[in-house]
């Protein structure tokens, strides 16, 4: 990381080095030259300007001690002590990167009267949970919320900080990783860590078109997010293993500038996410109108009807719907794909499915290398025919087609 620093006394012409930005970042203020945030750091400046006018300085590389810093930390992300499940799917592989490094499992939590809430943790191979409880804690506001996780984190200095890919897990991870200006993975797909505690951090890039492997050697802690039902969630043990350890933090620390006056529940709307069965439409359904067979089918299956991103850029369908990295995480028993092509961006929300039954006509579409049975054919064919045979045969009809490959 580094720094432009502008010598005022080499610039010369000021108009004509502000021009020099493709960006639009260089401008003049009070008869001097300034950098604003539309700085993209392509040092053209540097480089085509006057000689010292603009210069690179890079900062001072700070060697972190990293046998400071121990533990494999997980964000209990729960509303009213309810917690959400992408919470002990993060335990479970947290305590999968732990053994790797005989490290331990750590929870953070936080809220109002949950420490009967959070005794559940320690069914799923938790070693300690942190819980700090306070009046002040029973909302999510953001300034307390982030002040208690950089409390947490400087008595307990935990290597790796693992957070849910929620509303509040979103707003969180930036706003901490900015406190200890140490680097943040969103959506992680892949997490490995080696034996020096750098955690090995994967996820898709450029559009689904690399998968990008991201390393943070030179800070702690290392913090990332990871979307729900991304990870498996461990076996519930009928026994608890660990303990919890009560914390608190200064009153001042939990002061905002938010004040709830009232939290209003909506209605539970059926997510996709939670869905057993599912079954996508994808590019190869050419009109508005020919969903119908797509829900009348998902309705035989008792499952929900999801979409590519292509079907919600047309307005057929509403966005919650949307499967993979630019919409939802999928992890259903039983998916069925129709007419999908299987472009990385698709393949990485659903790719963790019990069963992926695929549909296309084309016999070298990347969807066949992930669905475990696939048939090559028209949709307008196929989807019909597993209709008319599920209302007489039932659902083992599905495996039975595959075989034959209809």
């Amino acid at each position: 990381m580094g720094r432009l620093v502008i010598n005022q006394d080499k610039v010369g012409n000021k108009e004509e080095l502000v021009k020099i930005c493709p960006f639009g970042a260089l401008e003049i203020k009070d008869d001097k030259l300034d950098i604003n945030s539309g700085c993209k750091m392509c040092k053209l400046c540097v480089r085509k300007g006057p000689e010292g006018a603009v210069v690179f300085v890079e900062d001072e590389k700070v060697e972190i001690d990293k046998s400071l810093w121990s533990g494999i930390a997980v964000y209990v992300d729960h509303v009213d002590g309810e917690i959400h499940p992408v919470t002990l799917e993060l335990i479970g592989k947290a305590r999968e990167l732990a053994d790797k490094v005989n490290e331990e499992v750590y929870c953070i939590a936080m809220g109002n009267n949950i420490e009967s809430n959070v005794h559940e943790l320690l069914h799923y191979g938790v070693d300690k949970v942190f819980l700090y409880e306070d009046k002040e804690l029973k909302y999510f506001r953001i300034e307390p919320y982030t002040s208690v996780i950089e409390d947490f984190i400087n008595n307990l200095k935990p290597a790796v900080l693992l957070v849910g890919a929620t509303t509040v897990g979103r707003s969180l991870a930036p706003r901490v990783a900015a406190r200890f200006r140490t680097g943040l993975t969103a959506d992680c797909t892949i997490l490995d860590i080696k034996e020096n505690t750098d955690l090995v951090q994967i996820r898709p890039a450029f559009g689904g078109n690399i998968m990008a492997q991201i390393v943070t050697p030179n800070s702690r802690p290392q913090l990332a997010t990871v979307r729900y039902k991304v990870m498996s969630a461990p076996e519930r043990s009928e026994d608890e293993v660990g303990e919890i350890v009560k914390l608190s933090i200064k009153k001042e620390k939990l002061k905002s500038n938010i004040n709830v006056l009232e939290v209003a529940k909506k209605s539970k709307e059926k997510e996709i996410s939670e869905a057993d069965v599912l079954v996508v439409a994808g590019r190869g359904v050419k009109s508005e109108k020919d969903l119908e067979m797509i829900k009348e089918l998902s309705e035989l299956l008792g499952g929900q009807v999801a979409c590519t991103r292509p079907l919600i850029e047309a307005g057929w369908v509403d966005s919650k719907r949307q499967v993979g990295l630019s919409g939802r995480t999928v992890r259903p028993k039983l998916i069925i794909t129709c007419g999908v092509s299987g472009a990385v961006q698709f393949t990485a929300g659903m790719n963790n499915s019990d069963y992926i039954f695929a549909i296309n006509t084309d016999e070298k579409a990347p969807i066949f290398k992930v669905a475990h049975y696939g048939i090559v054919g028209d949709i307008y064919e196929v989807v019909p025919m597993l209709i008319e045979r599920l209302k007489n045969n039932g659902c083992g009809v599905i495996k039975e087609l595959a075989i034959e490959g209809v």
